[in-house]
């Protein structure tokens, strides 16, 4: 029996056991494997994994460095300010935003829950595991931990029978992520919200965290504040350089390293007062935090692992985007912008795709995004006011030119100018034929003020 068989029994794909297992899955949860030809995310099987170092993250990452919670705060604050509304195409391309009964999921998205607060779940688990599940249970959304979750491929083949790359059949749940220990719940792919942003090169379905190639710079920015921090729990005393007399034996001299590595080597054991005897020579190589200048260094950092989160400096507030010009207006708006469009935008472009599984839009549109009411996103009031004096300058060129005034509006609103329609037996002054008058010369026949014809009588 083929695997799709088996997760589609004849009652139809939304009857199908959530937590009794088809028969080809019971052979992997008795520890046997997988049927030939069936893979899932783990082990070393045609696989992919989905998040193994999640909690990692968390505990390292978010919950643990100041950095990281800087500019995923942010990530989070704006992401989550989003609205969804469905939208319908005219002519190819985008017109108006609408809503309907349909996006009641979206906006209550569980008892006590808002969109905002479904969106704050996508982000998080997408920026820490580089994914975000969820389903719809009893009229509510389901959140998935990721690093819990399997994707089940098979290979697929061409009409020679060569393989070409990988089928997604459907997902496995493990709760609690005991993966021999417990049954997953099974669900097909048209019933799993799907949020990975960032792709991963090496994998067909599973994204990738942006923490992933900064790591290095987490671990190094952690250690540089530990440093810190013990160069104040140590009454502030610098690092020291040992020298000893000439008379010690090899084996005398390796002793004193061993037992000196021991008590002050490493980060635990740094600045530590140093009590020494024998004629051991002791010398200062850094006597305070200026000389130790861990700014430069963790500002650098700082700025690496802002950018792998697409979160200008200026915008999380750390060091280095607080100096120089930064702050100043027209910089400042610049960096704002730069996110907005350059972080935010493909971001809610990318949820509005994935959490279509569970809202369907009518009509042949789509569910998009409403940023509309996102503070961030907004200009100053200058800025504001002279959009708005242009729009309305254009709106009513357009109607003068002779368009409906409902048209004119919906088109500078959408910036669609093929949802202009034109006002029936109007058309516009400009467009007017040039009719003859009799009398006029031909120099000026229709161009101008009617003048006389010379009827060339004296007087």
């Amino acid at each position: 029996m083929r695997l799709l068989d088996a997760l589609l029994p004849a009652t139809g794909r939304r009857e199908m056991s959530r937590y009794t297992p088809p028969p080809w899955m019971q052979p992997y949860i008795d520890g046997g494997g997988l049927p030939s030809g069936i893979t899932t995310s783990y082990g070393v099987d045609k696989a992919e994994q989905i998040g193994d170092s999640f909690a990692s993250y968390v505990c390292s990452g978010l919950q643990g460095n100041g950095v990281i919670w800087s500019i995923e705060r942010v990530r989070v604050s704006v992401f989550s300010e989003c609205r969804f509304q469905f939208q319908n195409f005219y002519k190819g391309r985008p017109a108006d935003l609408y809503g309907t009964q349909d996006l009641q999921l979206l906006e209550r998205p569980w008892a006590g829950g808002t969109t905002g607060d479904l969106l704050a779940r996508m982000i998080l688990d997408a920026d820490m595991a580089g994914n975000f599940f969820a389903v719809e249970l009893d009229g509510e959304v389901v959140r998935l931990r990721p690093d819990w979750v399997e994707v089940v491929m098979t290979e697929r083949y061409d009409a020679d029978g060569s393989q070409v790359g990988w089928k997604r059949l459907g997902y496995l749940y493990y709760e609690g992520g005991n993966r021999l220990g417990s049954i997953p719940a099974v669900f097909l792919p048209g019933e799993v919200v799907h949020f990975a942003p960032m792709p991963d090169p090496l994998a067909n379905w599973r994204g990738m965290s942006w923490l992933t190639p900064v790591v290095r710079e987490l671990m190094a920015d952690t250690q540089a504040t530990k440093h810190k921090l013990k160069f104040f729990e140590h009454a502030a005393t610098p690092n020291l350089a040992v020298s000893l007399p000439r008379e010690l034996t090899p084996t005398q001299f390796e002793e004193f390293v061993d037992a000196m590595d021991a008590k002050h080597k490493g980060a635990d054991n740094a600045y530590k007062t140093l009590y020494t005897g024998g004629g051991a020579d002791v010398t200062v190589v850094g006597a305070d935090m200026k000389q130790l200048d861990f700014k430069v260094t963790q500002g650098a950092g700082e700025s690496r692992i802002a950018s792998a989160g697409g979160i200008h400096p200026t915008i999380a507030g750390l060091s280095e985007g607080l100096s120089g010009s930064s702050l100043n207006a027209g910089n400042f708006g610049a960096a704002r912008r730069l996110v907005a469009d350059g972080t935010m935008r493909p971001l809610w472009r990318n949820a509005a795709g994935s959490l279509e599984v569970l809202v369907s839009p009518p009509g042949g549109g789509r569910l998009w995004y409403d940023a509309r009411d996102v503070a961030f996103l907004r200009e100053d009031a200058m800025d504001e006011a002279q959009i708005t004096q242009t729009d309305a300058q254009t709106i009513g060129g357009l109607v003068r030119d002779g368009f409906t005034p409902e048209s004119a509006k919906a088109a500078v609103l959408a910036r669609n100018m093929d949802l202009l329609q034109e006002i029936p037996g109007w058309v516009s002054v400009q467009l007017q034929p040039k009719t003859a008058i009799p009398g006029l010369p031909a120099a000026t026949n229709g161009n101008g003020p009617a003048v006389p014809a010379d009827t060339g009588a004296g007087g």
